[in-house]
């Protein structure tokens, strides 16, 4: 079984350490187990408790309240929760939950729950956006492994070739076309996945190169499918301090505007030319495809 430090915890459950430790000072919530050697510790079961816990509290029970619940209350009071599917907060909270558990039944039924409830717009940018950004930097930082974040983004990606076959393209008098890829060193998939779905639900022809594209190749394509946009969405934390030198390089083998988005937009400088668009977010390209 896993162990986990209150660091960890504090990243998996969204909660600082020292609000942690007051619950387990001042109402003995989910006091940590040691190691032979005295070091403080949290197991899985622990940490359910603690994103229940967490689950109940941004939902109107109080701390002290909650401390007065034995494990079954509070187990059937976060249960009753789950099927608020529009509660962006408790959603994240689950699809966190099941990722830890590799639990594929549980997140693919939230998954489902909450685009039949919201709709697949708002369900990207008000649950799996916020999401995949809180699973990259627990990765990051070591509180989950690989596996975990690659589980959670074949799921969703998964469910979001669904989501596009279902798009029956309607008719538009001011069709565009768009070349979707990813540069070489961007590896995720899920921004141009949805960008790719509001194209189409907006009436625009796609091509969809995905992954790994190499620089070199984007002129061949352009050449012989002739798009009038190109673009691509940049979100892996470790591009931050290249995303200017990997746009210059994709914009020298490019002779129509690009479209960047994704959440390294907002989060670093980019140098912004005449050819280059970029959007702080996927969910503006709806914005912007009412502008063109």
């Amino acid at each position: 079984m896993r162990k986990y430090s209150i660091s960890d915890i504090e990243g998996l459950i969204g909660i600082k350490a020292h609000t942690i430790r007051a619950w387990e000072i001042r109402y003995n919530l989910v006091p940590p187990k040691r190691t032979a050697t005295n070091i403080r510790y949290y197991d899985e079961e622990d940490l359910k408790m603690l994103l229940n816990i967490v689950a109940l509290n941004e939902n109107g029970y109080k701390i002290s309240k909650i401390a007065q619940m034995n494990k079954k209350k509070i187990a059937d009071l976060v249960l009753q929760l789950k099927t608020d599917w529009s509660n962006e907060s408790v959603q994240l909270i689950n699809l966190s939950n099941a990722t830890i558990k590799y639990d594929e039944a549980s997140f693919s039924k939230i998954l489902a729950s909450c685009i039949a409830e919201l709709g697949l717009t708002k369900t990207m940018d008000q649950v799996l956006f916020p999401f995949m950004k809180k699973v990259g930097m627990l990765w990051q930082i070591g509180a989950i492994d690989p596996s975990h974040e690659h589980f959670a983004a074949n799921l969703i990606r998964d469910r979001l070739i669904v989501e596009i076959d279902k798009v029956h393209k309607p008719k538009s008098n001011d069709q565009r076309r768009f070349l979707l890829f990813l540069p070489g060193a961007e590896l995720h998939e899920t921004g141009l996945l949805f960008a790719r779905y509001l194209l189409k639900s907006c009436g625009h022809e796609t091509l969809y190169l995905g992954q790994q594209i190499p620089y070199s190749d984007l002129k061949k394509v352009i050449e012989s499918y002739k798009p009038d946009y190109a673009l691509t969405v940049l979100t892996s934390l470790n591009l931050g301090k290249d995303i200017n030198k990997i746009l210059g390089k994709v914009i020298e083998n490019l002779d129509v505007p690009l479209i960047v988005a994704g959440s390294l937009i907002s989060e670093f400088d980019i140098v912004v030319n005449d050819q280059l668009k970029p959007l702080k977010n996927v969910c503006d390209l709806v914005a912007f495809l009412e502008e063109i």
